[in-house]
């Protein structure tokens, strides 16, 4: 069996998805502050920040079924095609000064969708060019990509930004094109044969729902990512508007999601060793509690960048049970289903943070840095209390094959 780093249609994607990555981090960085710049509104953010994860979201469930449809090498290039030419037309706009709120929102929305295809195209093609023992290693690896990036991008994001505002968006598109000569120069199939003719939507979403449904664990572990995920969302971004209005330097508000990301990225270097030592449903109520006790250290320190350490620490075990979860499903998951499964999971797991943008923006605005982390520590409070009682949690093993979690 070929070693994982010698994978040459693995590493070709996964080197394109880090320079696109990349690109990601930092935009998405500097576009609220690219907002507050042309507003002056921490609500007006929010709501693009909202719209964007709704646009995502509502996207999840058809962009599942597409991807076990159609040839995922031609979506995976369409998905960075459309990306590039509306980072081109944005770019344009902004050096034009014409970048108003409609056209920000315009773009954020087809970023995210966009990006729904390609996050959930490149997990479904995931078992066809890596071996199945080296699915754990290889989504692993994943993990460490993206928190390695969040821990570059936002401080280049932010100095980009101060040295001009266009500039982080100009790199942002470069690395789609860095993304597409990856996937471009992949050789081997990206999906197995399937039927001729496919089921109706309907009837193809359905069965998708139902493998997610027929996991017990899987089902518990959802009910209690959706808070937490809503909470880590809103928290951030309380912290970076908060570290704004506050007159803080835009290289400097970047340091705080590096600081997050560093947590991360630990975590996953760690994960190895966690999914060996402790029972993922351990690891899922370690966060859960973990979660809402640090949370309210960083309510206490919010005057400054200290209010991400806790963050930090909160996302050091999330590698080790995402790996746990997406290697299981990319091994079981039969090819057709692929898509579909990791559609329902995202949207199930994720629903919930759509929303975190414009109630911290709101919070913010009314009730300052502090009650707004209050606000979002009790929301990881309830996934702490269904970490505890929730019965699906017994019924996970220490197989790897069988541990079920997400972030």
């Amino acid at each position: 069996m070929t070693a994982l780093w010698r994978n040459r249609e693995f590493n070709l994607l996964w080197t394109g998805q880090c320079f696109s990555d990349l690109g990601d981090a930092i935009a998405q960085f500097a576009l609220p502050l690219l907002v507050l710049m042309l507003t002056g509104s921490p609500v007006q953010a929010g709501i693009v920040g909202t719209v964007a994860k709704v646009a995502g979201l509502a996207s999840r469930l058809p962009v599942g079924v597409l991807v076990d449809r159609v040839n995922r090498r031609w979506a995976l290039l369409g998905a960075d095609a459309a990306r590039l030419l509306s980072g081109l037309a944005f770019v344009a706009l902004i050096l034009s000064g014409h970048a108003g709120l409609p056209v920000i929102i315009a773009v954020a929305v087809v970023d995210a969708v966009a990006g729904s295809v390609f996050f959930t195209t490149e997990r479904a093609a995931l078992s066809s060019i890596v071996a199945k023992e080296q699915l754990p290693a290889a989504v692993a690896r994943n993990e460490a990509r993206g928190y390695g990036v969040a821990l570059a991008g936002p401080p280049l994001g932010g100095l980009l930004f101060g040295i001009g505002h266009a500039l982080p968006f100009i790199g942002n598109t470069i690395s789609y094109l860095a993304s597409m000569i990856g996937v471009a120069l992949i050789r081997r199939p990206l999906q197995r044969s399937r039927a001729e003719t496919p089921d109706r939507y309907t009837t193809a979403l359905a069965e998708g729902v139902r493998y997610v449904a027929r996991q017990p664990f899987l089902r518990a572990v959802l009910l209690i990512a959706a808070p937490l995920n809503f909470a880590i969302n809103g928290v951030i971004f309380t912290i970076v508007v908060s570290l704004q209005q506050t007159g803080t330097a835009p290289a400097v508000i970047g340091l705080t999601e590096t600081v997050i990301a560093v947590g991360g990225l630990t975590g996953a270097f760690f994960a190895p060793l966690l999914q060996r030592r402790l029972r993922m449903a351990t690891l899922t109520r370690m966060i859960c509690t973990a979660a809402t006790l640090l949370l309210l250290l960083s309510a206490v320190l919010m005057t400054g960048l200290a209010a991400a350490a806790p963050v930090a620490v909160t996302l050091f075990l999330a590698p080790a049970c995402n790996a746990a979860i997406f290697g299981h499903l990319a091994a079981t998951t039969p090819d057709r289903l692929q898509g579909r499964v990791l559609s329902v999971i995202f949207l199930a797991a994720n629903s919930a943070a759509a929303a975190a943008p414009l109630l911290a923006g709101v919070l913010v605005t009314h009730g300052g840095g502090t009650v707004t982390v209050l606000v979002f520590a009790a929301s990881v409070a309830v996934s702490a209390v269904s970490a505890a009682v929730h019965p699906g949690l017994r019924q996970e093993t220490r197989t790897p094959a069988d541990n079920k979690a997400i972030r």
